[in-house]
Formats: structure tokens, C-alpha cells, sequence
């Protein structure tokens, strides 16, 4: 199986290809990696990965038609993390997530229009779901986004959903809940919070830290992802969760006690615009028909987490501002 992966050299893209290049998902001949090498995307998080022969490295954007156009014909699979994803660069400025997004995401589908042989997995967020008090969403929940961020991922879902209907193509949907894990950009809670407490920070927390996220490791993630690769449905749309649902203030409280220290450096600070309360994803239906199931978790994954920070400082103190 020819693989093309587009965003591979961010976070959860790259720990896909690290993954195949460790043997660790099965199944995969060749890989492409497609990346623009915005200020999230680096070559480092490609380690073990350009020197296997396996794969091929291109410095590219998902928006430029005739880039894809010659890649998607020689690739049995395309799997698209390319996106913007950050819901505060967002609050700041919308255009780079409605260019990527959504227009990025339509150029793929233009191409594999052109190669209907071509499978594209498309990986989204639960964010789309927008904010739920109580429960959990399934696939069949409606669309409700309330940032920049999750309302271009909503739309490049529905672009999906409405090429796959209108041209029968083979195209499947991911939407996971919060990932975590190493070479993740610094900007997002977990890394932020590890990095501020090893430079002897304090942790900046929204508002009165409630909000509740549900969190996966991020090589879970990508095994199901894989399994999507392998076995999804064509048309269908998987949420990929963990049930490890917690607030913001107990992850910071998890991690002062990593670090042997007290309340003192959390900071609460003004909360962000549009700030969701709570996401809950129901997975029941990846979980029964693809068999998912978590390898790590949580307080392991933070333990891990935490020790690649530790160990790995010139990798993400030049990545701070």
C-alpha cells in the first residue's frame, strides 16, 4: 500500500510516520510526506524516518492543485492531517485555517475526484460537535462549531461527506478528542504546561479552569487512525476517544505533582473567547467494528510525556516564544 500523508512532519502526521518507519503499522509498501513547514511543522519530527528507504520527503502545500494532482495518482492511500489547528491563532486571525482548511481540503478532493481508486482518510477534531453538558456525541451528532477553528474543520468535513455522496468516493472521516503526547508544538496545554514548569513557570490557566477535555495518547490515536487505513467503511465518519475525561485545573494540578510543586504556579488568567465548556466523544462504533482499543493510558502517557520534555529541551526551547 502506497501512502500519502499530508501534514506529516507535525505532530500527530508525524508520529503516524515514525510509527510505520518502527514497523509498528502494518501493511504500508511506500510513504510520501507532504509538508509545508509552517512554524508547527519541523524536520526533527521526522527522525528514523528519511533515512528508510520507504519514504520520500516533499516540501509542499495541500493548496497547490498541481502538486497534488501528481502525487494522488500514485498513491493508493491519502491521509490528510494538514491543518491549522490552533483555536487561539484563530480568535487572532481566521484566514490561514479557511485557506488550509477548507480550501486545502477541497484541492484533495478535486484530485481524488480525477483518481476515484485512491482512498482518503481525512482526519478531523471532535471540536466540530461544538459543546456538550451532559453525554457524548456519536457520529450522527449535529455540527454545532464555535471557533474559526472547528467551524473550517466542520467544513472541510462536509466537503468530504459531499464528494464521497455525490461521487461515490472512497472516503472515510476521523474525529478524535484532545491528543497529547511528545513532539507535540509547544503552544497546545500539556506541552505549554510541562515546558513552563521545567523553566520554573508558571502555568497560565483560562478562566477558572473547568473547561473539560477528553484526552488520548497520541500513538493511540494514530493506531486508529491506522485501522481506518485498513478497514474503514467507505462514507463513514469514526470518532476516536479515550473516556479519560479532565478538567483543565486537574491536568495542571497532575502535573505539579509531577514536579513537586504547589498551587502556586498555576496563574488563572482571562478566559478565551468562545471558550467551549466540555467535549465528550462517544467511540463505541470504532471500537465494535474495527476493534480500537487504547494501548497507553493516561497517567502512563503523561509519564511518558512529561520524561520526552525533560530529555528533549533543544528540540522545543528554540519553538517558544
Amino acid at each position: 500500500m502506497r501512502v500519502l500523508i499530508t501534514g506529516g512532519a507535525g505532530f500527530i502526521g508525524s508520529t503516524y510516520a515514525r510509527m510505520i518507519a518502527k514497523d509498528e503499522l502494518e501493511g504500508i509498501s511506500s510513504v510520501t510526506i507532504l509538508d509545508k513547514l509552517t512554524y508547527a511543522g519541523n524536520m526533527e519530527n521526522l527522525d528514523g524516518c528519511l533515512a528508510d528507504s520507504r519514504f520520500e520527503f516533499i516540501h509542499g502545500d495541500i493548496c497547490d492543485k498541481a502538486t497534488i494532482d501528481a502525487l494522488i495518482n500514485r498513491h493508493d492511500v491519502v491521509i490528510n492531517f494538514a491543518a491549522e489547528s490552533h483555536v487561539d491563532r484563530s480568535i487572532n486571525s481566521s484566514e490561514p485555517f479557511i485557506t488550509t482548511n477548507i480550501a486545502g481540503t477541497a484541492v484533495i478532493l478535486d484530485a481524488i475526484r480525477n483518481n476515484p481508486s485512491t482512498r482518503l482518510v481525512h482526519i478531523g477534531t471532535d471540536e466540530v460537535y461544538g459543546s456538550i453538558d451532559i453525554g457524548s456525541w456519536d457520529e450522527n451528532f449535529p455540527l454545532a462549531p464555535n471557533s474559526p477553528y472547528s467551524a473550517s474543520k466542520a467544513s472541510a468535513d462536509l466537503l468530504c461527506m459531499a464528494f464521497q455522496r455525490t461521487f461515490n468516493l472512497d472516503i472515510c472521516i476521523t474525529r478524535c478528542s484532545n491528543n497529547y503526547g511528545p513532539y507535540q508544538f509547544p503552544e497546545k496545554l500539556i506541552p505549554l504546561f510541562i515546558t513552563n514548569l521545567i523553566e520554573g513557570k508558571q502555568v497560565p490557566l483560562y478562566g477558572d479552569g473547568t473547561n473539560i477535555r477528553e484526552w488520548i495518547y497520541v500513538e493511540d490515536h494514530c493506531r486508529a487512525i491506522h485501522l481506518v487505513v485498513l478497514n474503514g467503511r467507505k462514507g463513514e465518519i469514526y470518532n476516536i476517544g479515550s473516556t479519560e475525561e479532565h478538567t483543565n485545573v486537574e491536568i495542571a494540578n497532575l502535573l505539579l505533582r509531577n514536579f513537586d510543586v504547589g498551587p502556586e504556579r498555576i496563574k488563572f488568567v482571562e478566559d478565551r473567547l468562545g471558550h467551549d465548556q466540555r467535549y465528550a466523544i462517544n467511540s463505541t462504533k470504532i471500537r465494535n467494528t474495527l476493534g480500537f482499543r487504547e494501548s497507553v493510558d493516561f497517567t502512563t502517557g503523561i509519564d511518558l510525556t512529561v520524561a520526552w520534555y525533560k530529555n528533549n529541551q533543544n528540540w522545543w526551547k528554540p519553538l517558544k516564544v
